[in-house]
């Protein structure tokens, strides 16, 4: 352990914190100087209680300077970096606080893409992407349970390889689309069943797993994001029952709640709207119950 700055030191590292918290107090909106100010005192709270070197510092500012660079319009590293530090996590904690028995949400992830085609209900949503076609259905309720009809429910996913379309160099759209829940708030597309992906672990975050020991695998999902007028919108996902990284997912978006049994069918079972299936399927309920905005 090491030996404690002296009462001086202490005074002198006070000093600073101070003064910089006091260079914000003109600052003309409420909440910015609010949130400037909170963030200087824990900040130096955390230098004060590291104690880095300065050689420390500098590869803290490496760090963040290669998350920047490797940033760009498909791939955003800061979120990754928010999400394996719980921080996304937690904002969504406190931005969804529990209402009724409203679905939960959980993390958005980097590779949600406005502009996702367009399917109809019993629709695919794969469009090519491999993996073992899923069938998935459920409605869209209030939390007194009346119907949501007109919900916009965005939907998408990693292909079987553990790859988003946005990953590949090809421009392709794949795992992804949005439909609309029908009057009696039902809704039910093809997807594939999620299988165990890494978020990207190339760059500065995965680096940091690297080197803490921490995994960069995510537990088997389907991501949602559901929006309806008067209601708050959710963006959640549901996880697949038995997946073994349920407890150990790199982003801690995993919650009981969202834990789904994905029913694997026999080749040659019937499958909603005689489609043909070559080999297994399987299939989920997800009812999803939207809080008041």
């Amino acid at each position: 352990m090491s030996t404690p700055p002296s009462t001086e030191q202490q005074a002198r590292e006070q000093d600073l914190v101070d003064r910089v918290v006091r260079s914000f107090d003109d600052t003309p909106d409420p909440r910015l100087k609010e949130v400037m100010q909170a963030l200087t005192r824990h900040l130096h709270a955390f230098l004060r209680e590291v104690r880095p070197t300065e050689a420390e510092w500098q590869a803290g500012i490496d760090f963040l300077t290669a998350a920047g660079h490797i940033t760009d319009d498909r791939r955003q590293e800061f979120i990754l970096l928010s999400d394996v530090l719980g921080a996304s996590m937690q904002t969504i904690a406190i931005n969804n606080e529990a209402y009724g028995d409203a679905t939960e949400a959980t993390v958005f992830g980097p590779f949600f893409v406005d502009g996702s085609p367009r399917v109809e209900a019993g629709g695919d949503i794969a469009q090519g992407a491999a993996g073992e076609p899923c069938w998935v259905e459920g409605t869209v309720t209030d939390t007194d349970g009346r119907p949501v009809a007109g919900a916009r429910i965005e939907v998408w996913e990693a292909d079987d390889d553990g790859f988003y379309d946005v990953q590949y160099d090809d421009d392709r759209t794949a795992a992804r689309g949005h439909l609309l829940s029908g009057p009696d708030g039902s809704y039910s597309f093809w997807a594939i069943t999620p299988t165990p992906y890494p978020i990207p672990h190339d760059g500065p975050v995965g680096r940091m797993l690297a080197a803490t020991g921490r995994s960069p695998m995510r537990a088997s999902h389907l991501h949602f994001m559901v929006t309806a007028p008067g209601l708050r919108t959710l963006v959640t996902h549901i996880f697949v029952e038995g997946d073994e990284l349920l407890d150990r997912d790199s982003v801690f978006g995993v919650k009981d709640s969202l834990v789904k049994r994905f029913d694997r069918q026999p080749a040659g079972t019937a499958t909603p709207g005689g489609r043909e299936v070559d080999g297994t399927w399987s299939r989920v309920r997800f009812d999803i119950v939207l809080a008041p905005a």
